[in-house]
Parts: structure tokens; sequence; C-alpha cells
């Protein structure tokens, strides 16, 4: 994709992702120097008001959220008929890109992941928001091992309408639960339902249904039972299989009542497995059970290596046929070979760039390539100068068929009454760049935030939507005074290891570590925590911590020294005074 900027502001660099209703790209935020993701509607819903309305859903559910577990959110806007949310860029794998890596995953890695997703789910259901769209490819894992809930776009106020078919919001049905199968109430225990399935793949590399069409995996939700993951994988600690069977039981009075529960469950199997050797998981016959399993894996291995090679064999006698037939043809052409090399018997080709050329240059030359071009609409673009083509369909540089058709759209110009965002400018810039869109700058708030002074934080009304000319927009200032505040995390019961993590992850400093004797909670594991979980605290803040060094020792018996009688004397018990 050519290099172009969004609100003057978001270069977008490249293409990393592709996603049903949106296109991601990694981008770069020129004003504050640092690289950002911008996710971009897809151009054919533009059009569509109900894809739109749910693009703007995500971007406001995702913006009033802050967690460490979840994607940032930094602005929101729109250009022409642009939607895009500019977003934090993670560093890092998709879950599903690590569950066909490692699944079955160790169910340590498991439990750990488990936590911070579901401890992102707590924040946004006590913010009133179901993510209704829970799976491994939403769950970003950074580098540094920190796992970030994305894509709030199916998700919704619960005081809104709940029903899922009737405003076509529905999750990845291989994830979803059995009341969004049938389009029935959903609550913060059906996003429990699928991070359930999502725990049950890292566990044992399959999804417990799976069908030739949504339809009968959606059936299967409702009607089927699911096969226990010990069935499929038996070092499955018990404790971690009873807690994916309850986050997944058809009925949602069954399940987890909230995060929170769940939480505390997987504290307590990280715990146990802490403690104790797996082998206290394993009775004899999974013992038995794995070794004829794995006898039955070398039997298996040695007959696909028999099958591969006699494929390599088969294959290798076509491969001489046709390099023969090959040869025979470009010997006969003569200049085949150099055909072949200038791409003249592949069906495909690139398609030319005709961004910002009239419809009349962007002719002319598709078809000097042998392309066609179809008008499409004309569209308002703050972009592209009235006249001039501000979109094609395919874009630049894709493949496509050759003596194929370009659709292109032409811009409008910059459509008169939409309010243009400053967020992110400073004042002093904010005056003459409305009067550039036709507008005023009325009230200036300032309040106090750790942004440099000056940047615009808010601003009424918000960007994209439709004002008179010469009516003022009001913005909201930082005094670049503030201290940036973090959520403190729950680090009780966590190795002191992943702990430190945590408190990093979270914008804060570890603080004094001192140890003490604890029966209850495992050797190097973290017993008190100096601030309460899910307080909000200035980042930077060191947090102290107490970690336990296990049962205190038995205090040692005093020796008490034998007492030898009087020679020809015996005690009388009866008669001892003392």
């Amino acid at each position: 994709m050519a290099s172009r900027i969004l609100s003057g502001r978001y270069e977008l660099l490249e293409k990393i992702g592709d996603g049903g209703m949106a296109v991601v790209y990694k981008g770069k935020d020129k004003l504050l120097n640092r690289y950002i993701a911008v996710k971009i509607l897809r151009p054919e819903f533009t059009k569509d008001a109900t894809f739109v309305e749910n693009f703007k859903r995500e971007s406001q559910a995702a913006a009033g959220l802050s967690h460490p577990n979840i994607v940032g959110v930094y602005d929101v806007g729109r250009e022409g008929n642009i939607n895009y949310i500019v977003m934090e860029l993670i560093e890092g794998d998709t879950l599903n890109k690590i569950i066909e890596k490692e699944a079955p995953m160790d169910y340590r890695k498991v439990i750990d992941i488990s936590k911070q997703v579901a401890s992102a789910l707590r924040i946004a259901h006590k913010n009133k928001i179901i993510h209704r769209d829970v799976k491994p490819h939403n769950i970003m894992v950074t580098n540094d091992g920190v796992v970030k809930l994305a894509d709030f776009g199916i998700a919704r106020a619960v005081n809104d309408a709940t029903l899922s078919t009737g405003s076509k919001i529905v999750g990845s049905v291989h994830y979803f639960s059995p009341e969004q199968a049938r389009g029935n109430y959903v609550d913060e225990r059906s996003d429990i339902y699928s991070l359930g399935i999502v725990m049950y793949e890292m566990l044992t590399g399959k999804v417990p249904f799976d069908g030739d069409n949504p339809v009968t995996v959606a059936l299967k939700h409702i009607n089927e039972e699911i096969v226990p993951p010990r069935e499929l994988e038996p070092s499955i600690p018990p404790a971690l299989e009873r807690i994916v069977m309850k986050a997944t039981s058809k009925f949602q009075t069954n399940r987890y009542a909230n995060a929170d529960e769940l939480i505390q469950d997987l504290d307590n199997v990280s715990f146990v497995t802490a403690i104790a050797p797996d082998s206290i998981f394993e009775s004899t016959t999974v013992v038995e059970k794995r070794n004829k399993r794995k006898q039955d894996l070398e039997k298996d291995i040695e007959e696909v290596v028999e099958a591969r090679e006699r494929d390599r064999k088969r294959k290798r006698r076509k491969t001489i046929a046709i390099i023969t037939i090959v040869a025979i043809l470009l010997g006969a052409m003569g200049g085949g070979y150099y055909a072949w090399k200038m791409g003249a018997f592949s069906s495909t080709k690139a398609a030319p760039d005709l961004l910002d050329k009239t419809v009349e240059e962007a002719t002319e030359l598709a078809e000097s390539q042998g392309f066609k071009v179809k008008r499409g609409n004309d569209i308002y673009s703050s972009e592209y100068a009235e006249g001039r083509i501000c979109m094609q369909d395919p874009e630049p540089g894709v493949e496509m068929p050759k003596e194929g058709t370009i659709t292109v759209n032409v811009s409008k110009g910059n459509k008169e009454g939409l309010v243009p965002s400053v967020l992110g400018m400073q004042q002093g810039d904010v005056d003459a760049y409305l009067k550039a869109y036709g507008y005023a700058l009325g009230n200036v708030k300032t309040i106090t935030s750790p942004e440099k002074e000056g940047m615009v934080l808010e601003q009424t009304p918000v960007a994209g939507s439709t004002l008179d000319k010469e009516s003022t927009v009001d913005i909201v200032v930082s005094d670049g005074k503030g201290t940036e505040k973090g959520i403190v995390p729950s680090v009780t019961r966590m190795s002191l290891d992943d702990a430190k993590k945590a408190i990093k992850a979270a914008g804060f400093k570890v603080g004094n570590i001192t140890y003490d004797w604890d029966s209850s909670i495992g050797k190097g594991y973290v017993i008190y925590q100096q601030y309460q979980a899910n307080s909000q605290l200035d980042k930077g803040t060191a947090i102290d911590l107490q970690v336990s060094s296990g049962p205190e020792p038995a205090p040692e018996q005093p020796v008490v020294p034998e007492t030898t009688p009087d020679a020809g004397t015996v005690p009388d018990p009866g008669n001892v005074t003392g």
C-alpha cells in the first residue's frame, strides 16, 4: 500500500493484519513520534450503517478501558469515508499462533495466560462491557509474556439490548456460548464460557466442537457435551480440568458467576501444583494410558515416514517427467525461457497505482498494462483533491487477473460540515487548524494530566460529527503536571518471579521484599502486597512484597537429663511430693 497520512498525523507504514470488518496497519504518530496500530474499516462496509455502528462501538468500548491486559486505544477518527481507530502496537504473537506451535501447552503456562485474560475481562465486566468474541485470534502475547485482550468489535454495554442474532452481533462460532448460538441473553458468564473453550484448546490442541459449517458447530454448543480434556491429555491436573468444565457448562447458572471466582480457582491450582509434584495427579491407569499412547504414536510415526518416502519417490518421478517436457517445449519455442522470466505465462499481474490521478490518466495507464478501469462511487476525501482517485480495488501492488478490471472511487473533496480531529495537537495550533475547516475555537478547559502541557485531550463535538460552519469546538488540554495512574495487579499467591513481571508490566517498581513463615502458601510465593489489587496508583510507585519461606520449622524439644536414684532405693510413685 502506498504510504498515506490520516488527519495530517497518522502515517500508515505497512499492513499487519486482516479481519472480517477491518484491516490493521502498522503506523507512526508523527505528533508524538511513536509507532502505533491503525484499524481501518473495510471500504465495502462504509455504506453499511450496521457495520459502521459496530466499528464505532468497538472504539467507544475499548477507549473507556485502561488495564495492562487490554490493548490500549489512543484515538478514534473519521476522514472522509475512512473510519479508523488508533491503538497500542503490540510486539508479539496472537495466541492462535502460539497454540499452533506449542499445543498441547504446559498447564502452568495455560493458567498464567488464562489469569491475565480473566483479569482483562474483570475490568471490562465491571465497566458493564461484555466482550462477546473472546478467542485466540483476539488475544495477544507480548515478547515479555504479557497477555493483552483486543478487538472489542462486537462488545456492547450490558444495559443495552443483548440479543445476539437480532443485531447480527455474534462471536466466532467455535468459541461462542450456547446462549449466543440461540440468540438469547448474554452476560459476563458468556465471556467466561468462551475463555473456557480457549483454555480447552490450549490444553489439548483442539476445540471441543467442530463441523463442516457454522450451523453444525453452533448446534453442538447447544446440544452436545464436551469431552473432558483429560481424556485427550491425561497429564492435565484434575483441578484444572474441573475449572474448564465449570467454565464451559451449558447453563449460565452453573458457570463461574464472575471473573474473580475464576481467577481465585486458578490461583488455587497454581498453589497446589507449585508445592506438589506432577505425579500426584497421575494414577497407574493414566501412566499405562500414556505408555500405550506413546507406543501408538511411535507406530504412527513409522507409518508416516514410510508414506512420505513413497510420496517423495512418486513426486521425484513426476518432476523428472515435467522437466523433460518443459525442456522440449522451451527448446522448440526458442525464446520461451525469457518470456517465462518476464511473466508471459503468469495468469496474474500486480495492479498499478492509480491513486491521485484523474479517471482519464488512470484509464490510460491501466490500459497500457492490459487492465480496464471502472468508475465506482464519488466519495468525500480530505486526503485527495476533488476529481482525483482516492481509492481503488484491488489496491496498488495486489496481484490480480490479467485484463482484469480495477474499480476506482473519485474524490468529491472534503465534506462540508465534518468536524476535524484536534486530539493530540498543541493548544496554540488548534485555532488556525479549525479556521481552515470553517470553525472557531470555543471554550478551553485545563485539567491535570501527565501528557505534555497544552496537549488536547478531549474535544466537543468529537471528530467526524456534523456541525454548521462558523460553530465553535470546545477542547480540554493538559496542564502537564499530572502523574499517570495505573491499576495495581493482583500478585498474591504468585511466584516471586511472576509477581515481579506483573508489577513491571503494570508500570510499577518492585519495592522491598521480606520473607516470613507461612504454612498455607508454598515457599517462594507472595503472601502479601503493599497496595490492594485493582486500586489506582501513580505509575513508577514501588510496591513492597512479603514472600513465604514455607512452614515454620517445629521447635526443638529440650533434652531432659536422666537421673539415677540412690542405690538401694526405689521411689514410691504414690508418695512423691514436689
